[in-house]
């Protein structure tokens, strides 16, 4: 029986070709697309589970107001946090980024963190040679490598035991390499080569009791009876015992309260969740909105209900050439279940095919795709049972429904009536042209998102920034070299080169320039009775030349004034705000109750200093010697740029051989930053894409079911006297107006998530109506290219051939 089975639909499936290819490519690339979707979102949504404490591990960070969150912590508070808390905090790491690497004559630009002794026992990274987690940090010279760093410096040598050099300032401290572990795998929030002791940070002598200087994060595990909530109303105690002036000074200026009525406080962030908050796991390279790895799967879910859609209306259109073969065979005794069984076996057939192709499609497309959309998921993620059992699941479900209505439709014939001819398909308009409407409902959707998602970055692009972000090169100094010296050295080498415009430092850079790194500096002092909080940013010479920055009052630094390598600082319009004075050229800020006060020598033109995912910041420019550059700038002429380019390249290498040259565009670094939209928006292009054609599909199916149907209709039309132009025109209007309902339906929603998606962004566009007009228009033109086909098609046939038809 199953052998004949399978005979029958083979020879069906061959003899219905057009019908056969049609629904195979459409599902194939369905299920190609949603395979590649959903391999991405599981790749997203599995960043950190990894950690075997991982459900208990939180970082802490402070949030002040509704939504101000910093993750900067003071040293004293991990002490506080033991000695308050020492059943509730089973263990806590501090974590500050560290230097350069040394072996030999040798210099690595590797990512070091000094991490407090618990640090391996709470987070799982397997130890491959060595000591244990229990002990690979028990000694404040110990080092730990992860594997591939320890190839990189090592080479085959057994790195145990050996001695590294970590620079720190412009000494080199030498530490023992204690343990190797494992490489973190792709879905790691938490990315280091080196770990070295908290206790050796150059900073920690003079910043362990300091409750002013906030400087490194901290992640704490609770014990697996305490909960997040419980402990975050613990830490209000410690809020109010210790931050006592904080609390002070925010009352006094009058800070709003959180929902909770906390001016200034404590929170936890879960491990599971660092990966998904862009502020305070923003500072890891790749954080991004829980909410894109679920859109990936909503875009996966639509593009393979359009598939299926195409299917249960093809399938329909083909019943009515089946209709004799079904009545024939319920003659001859065929029950329901058995011609149910024979049209649904076609139907997973084709299924089957479809899942085939798309596994080969998906196999083929997927460097691509990682290339596309910068994902680094991977394939071997089907080799979890889980995950197969989901997909093969799934992939059930699709082919019940979308094989199963069209079988039962069939199995369920009347049979006198079609052996007599006489059938309609007329019960089934309803579901038909839901349908159709819920296709391009669909379609319309994903375009009107692709034009509202273009139209933010391409806003964002040429958005003026209020600096010079064309022509000036950003080369991160991260050598042997001292950056204060290397600027030096740099000048020296190129003030006589035409191309070299101007030369300076900074201590940051201006979005992500290519080392990755993004650093946030920001200090509040006491300023005429009121709280002032700014980023600061150490500079060189020259900066406000080399980015072209406005000057609308007082002076720029200058070698002419001594002090203003010490005491001067320039700010821009934000900053000048804050402090409030009338005038503020010559105002006095006393930063530090230690030191002299800070002097106002100049106000620049507000700029934008950081994403324009925020609102413009005050700004605070210093030229105090005491703090590092990490940053060299240097303008340069816009002819000839890729030779300026090599020039710089050969410069650095010849004073700097054992650093990797770094330069990049300040606009390129810009663009960096908008890579999560940028994904998101050639996702939305390429889901549009697909659900389109797929689209266009199913209309040409429903249009060949409607043609067959109305067919001696056009005859008689024909001979009546009815022009080609008006029996295309009767049998599109139906189509169009099904077309329109879907964009009806598809705009307000598309509305709505695309106003939400913008609330991310200080500065937006207003979604204009004529968007959902150029959407709604591609759609109704793609509809009416595909359905004039098939319209054309019947009006230019022989009416004598239409009138023999039925």
């Amino acid at each position: 029986m199953l052998r004949n089975y399978l005979t029958i639909a083979f020879r069906n499936l061959w003899k219905h070709k057009t019908y056969t290819l049609i629904n195979t490519v459409g599902l194939s690339v369905a299920f190609g697309s949603c395979l590649l979707l959903f391999l991405t979102a599981y790749h997203e949504l599995s960043f950190d589970n990894f950690h075997t404490n991982g459900k208990n591990i939180y970082q802490v960070y402070q949030q002040t107001g509704l939504s101000d969150k910093g993750v900067p912590m003071p040293a004293p508070l991990t002490t506080v946090l033991k000695k308050e808390f020492p059943q509730d905090v089973k263990h806590i790491a501090r974590v500050v980024s560290g230097g350069m690497i040394r072996y030999g004559n040798k210099e690595f630009s590797k990512t070091v963190r000094y991490v407090d002794e618990p640090y391996l026992r709470m987070f799982s990274f397997p130890v491959r040679q060595g000591a244990g987690p229990q002990s690979a940090l028990s000694n404040l010279s110990n080092i730990v490598l992860n594997e591939a760093s320890a190839k990189d410096i090592f080479g085959s040598e057994n790195p145990i035991g050996k001695t590294l050099l970590i620079q720190e300032n412009d000494t080199w401290k030498p530490f023992v390499v204690s343990s190797v572990i494992a490489d973190y795998p792709d879905n790691s929030s938490i990315k280091f080569d080196v770990l070295a002791r908290f206790e050796a940070d150059p900073d920690y002598a003079s910043s362990k009791d300091s409750w002013d200087n906030s400087y490194h994060t901290l992640f704490l595990q609770l014990a697996d009876n305490v909960s997040e909530a419980s402990f975050e109303q613990k830490l209000r105690g410690v809020v109010k015992k210790y931050y006592a002036g904080n609390l002070s000074n925010l009352k006094r200026d009058g800070g709003q309260p959180d929902e909770n009525g906390d001016l200034y406080s404590l929170r936890l962030l879960p491990l599971k969740d660092l990966h998904f908050d862009t502020e305070v796991g923003g500072a890891e390279v790749g954080a991004v909105k829980k909410s894109y790895p679920y859109l990936l799967l909503i875009v996966a879910g639509f593009i393979v209900a359009i598939a299926c859609i195409n299917f249960v209306n093809l399938s329909t259109a083909r019943s009515l050439t089946r209709s004799r073969e079904v009545g024939m065979r319920k003659a001859l005794g065929a029950l329901k279940s058995q011609l149910f069984l024979q049209f649904w076996g076609e139907a997973l057939l084709i299924c089957v095919f479809g899942l085939l192709l798309g596994g080969l499609l998906t196999y083929g497309l997927l460097p691509v795709f990682k290339q596309v959309f910068r994902s680094t998921t991977s394939l071997s993620y089907f080799q979890q049972p889980a995950i197969l059992i989901s997909l093969l699941v799934g992939f059930l479900l699709i082919t019940l429904v979308a094989g199963g209505y069209p079988a039962l439709f069939m199995a369920r014939f009347n049979t006198i009536k079609v052996l007599k001819g006489v059938i309609s398909l007329n019960r089934t308009s309803v579901m038909r042209n839901t349908l159709l409407v819920v296709q391009f409902a669909i379609a319309t959707l994903l375009i009107a998102c692709t034009v509202i998602a273009w139209q933010q970055i391409n806003f964002l692009r040429k958005m003026p920034l209020g600096y010079n972000e064309d022509q000036v090169i950003s080369i991160p100094i991260r050598g042997s070299i001292n950056g204060r010296q290397m600027l030096r050295l740099l000048r020296d080498r190129l003030s006589q080169q035409p191309r070299i415009l101007s030369i300076t430092g900074a201590y940051k850079n201006f979005g992500r320039g290519l080392d990755g790194s993004t650093v946030t500096s920001i200090m509040g002092f006491e300023h005429n009775n009121h709280s002032v909080h700014s980023h600061w940013q150490i500079v060189d010479y020259d900066y406000l030349k080399t980015l072209d920055l406005k000057l609308i009052a007082g002076r720029d630094f200058s070698r002419e004034y001594a002090t203003d390598t010490t005491t001067s600082v320039i700010i821009n319009e934000a900053m000048a705000k804050e402090l409030g004075d009338k005038n503020p050229i010559g105002a006095l800020m006393q930063v530090d109750s230690g030191r002299t006060p800070l002097q106002v020598v100049g106000v620049v033109k507000d700029y934008h200093h950081e994403s324009l995912k925020r609102k413009i910041q005050p700004n605070t420019l210093i030229m105090d010697q005491k703090w590092p550059l990490g940053y060299a700038l240097v303008k340069i002429a816009p002819d000839n740029v890729p030779a300026t380019m090599a020039m710089l390249k050969k410069t650095w290498e010849e004073l700097d051989p054992n650093s990797a040259f770094q330069g990049s565009f300040l606009d390129e670094n810009t663009d960096r930053l908008y890579k999560a939209e940028e994904r998101l928006s050639q996702l939305f292009i390429s889901a549009a894409i697909v659900a389109i054609v797929l689209s266009c599909l199913g209309l040409f199916a429903i249009a060949v079911m409607v043609m067959t149907q109305r067919t001696k209709e056009v005859g008689v039309r024909k001979v009546l006297g009815a022009s080609v132009l008006s029996i295309v025109a009767l049998l599109s209007k139906d189509f169009l107006k099904l077309v329109i309902v879907g964009i009806v339906i598809a705009s307000p929603v598309a509305w709505y998530f695309m106003n939400q998606w913008l609330q991310d962004f200080a500065y937006k566009i207003e979604i204009e109506w004529w968007v959902f007009v150029l959407a709604g228009l591609l759609a109704i033109g793609i509809a009416l290219l595909t359905v004039s086909f098939q319209s054309v098609k019947a009006a230019l046939m022989n009416p004598v051939k239409s009138l023999r038809t039925e």
